[in-house]
């Protein structure tokens, strides 16, 4: 007899909310939960959340030592009643259900392995220069100079690089088309967007896009569901990257160039479709196996089930059969607004996603794959539904 797993129900309302950073770090920090999307960090309303964005890092801690890694005197603990961090964080208690009741008001179908959505497409920026620039079909760069231009956000928090360092990642704040294009293109290394906050704020920006995997773009409508504040008002349009995982900077020196004599340097373009592909300065093309990669998996990732970006407005990726398109995830009426503004009005080239039969197997097999590394005693929510893995046919016996 197969056992059907049922939704959760809808999730009664709560009562007073006394999470703090004490119980952010036991389930969250210290048990690998943590993807380092800085969603504490940028929220914390008294700067007492650390966060180093660089190799083998990623994690928040608190900054006030002399209390213990896990005490805040701003928590319950020391007689306070902070309870920020808590709120912002996509993987603390039931995250999932919390977001989804946000944006859609129901939580997900157990066979609905990429989250909640509207529309599928493939689409591809319009304009040459976007689509060149741009990865795969170039539609986040072509949407955040459309949502700038039709006044729906005043800036974007992104993925730049270091001044001396074309593939070093770091959080940008974009505002202009020029400043959209530059940072345009996937590295697959992490950087924690949110971490732009701050920056936008001093320059004065209210409405933002934020730009950033699952993991970053669960944080603002989990922060509106369990109603964090003023923090979370700036976030105006979310848009999702599909992802399996980041890597580590040392992948750069230690497998590319140690192995493959390939210098960061000399590269100008990278992509993921089913290898690491690689593209040089001098023209040469190369591909590199994913599992000589593994090694340089960053920790956050090893748990993270979202590879579909969930909870944002459009989630996209380049995961079909054309590098020249973009499959494209419409999730909410707002995402749905726009793209359809988009295809009217010539900004994007779209076409069903059911065209593509690879992305759609793909969009499945992933996001399953991804949700198979939840672990068991944390929230059961995105596990529902999740087939078991396939038992591989036994050897056949030596004759």
């Amino acid at each position: 007899m197969t056992t059907v797993e049922s939704p959760p129900e809808t999730p009664a309302k709560a009562g007073r909310w006394t999470a703090q950073w004490k119980e952010l770090y036991a389930e969250v920090i210290t048990t690998g939960l943590c993807t380092g999307c800085a969603g504490c960090v940028v929220t914390c309303p008294h700067d007492v959340i650390g966060y180093e964005h660089e190799e083998g890092k990623y994690i928040p801690f608190h900054l006030e030592e002399e209390l213990g890694l896990d005490n805040c005197v701003h928590g319950f603990g020391e007689g306070g009643g902070c309870t920020t961090c808590t709120r912002a964080c996509p993987r603390f208690q039931a995250w999932e259900p919390s977001a989804d009741m946000h944006l859609f008001g129901r939580v997900r179908e157990p066979d609905e392995m990429a989250g909640i959505w509207r529309q599928l497409y493939l689409t591809r920026a319009s304009d040459d220069m976007v689509h060149k620039m741009g990865q795969d079909g170039g539609l986040v760069s072509a949407m955040l100079i459309w949502l700038r231009e039709h006044d729906y956000i005043d800036a974007a928090l992104v993925s730049g690089v270091e001044d001396d360092d074309a593939w070093k990642a770091k959080p940008a704040v974009v505002s202009t088309k020029e400043e959209i294009l530059a940072t345009a293109g996937s590295r697959y290394t992490y950087c924690a967007n949110p971490l732009a906050l701050p920056e936008a704020k001093e320059k004065g920006y209210e409405r933002l896009a934020l730009v950033g995997m699952g993991c970053q773009t669960s944080s603002p409508p989990t922060m509106w569901d369990r109603k964090a504040g003023k923090v979370s008002k700036p976030f105006l349009f979310n848009i999702g990257l599909l992802c399996s995982k980041t890597f580590d900077d040392a992948i750069f020196t230690e497998l590319f160039e140690a192995k493959y004599g390939l210098k960061k340097q000399d590269m100008v373009k990278m992509n993921i479709k089913g290898v690491f592909q690689i593209w040089m300065k001098d023209g040469s093309y190369h591909e590199i196996d994913l599992k000589e990669c593994h090694g340089w998996t960053r920790k956050g990732c090893t748990h993270c089930p979202d590879f579909a970006a969930e909870h944002a407005d459009v989630s996209t990726g380049g995961i079909g059969e054309d590098n020249d398109w973009t499959l494209t995830i419409v999730r909410t009426e707002l995402g749905e607004e726009v793209i359809e503004r988009m295809i009217a009005d010539g900004s994007i080239i779209a076409r069903p996603a059911q065209t593509d039969e690879t992305a759609m197997r793909l969009l499945r097999l992933l996001s399953i794959v991804s949700r198979r590394r939840w672990p068991q005693d944390a929230d059961p929510a995105p596990a529902i539904g999740v087939p078991p893995p396939k038992k591989k046919a036994a050897a056949p016996a030596p004759a």
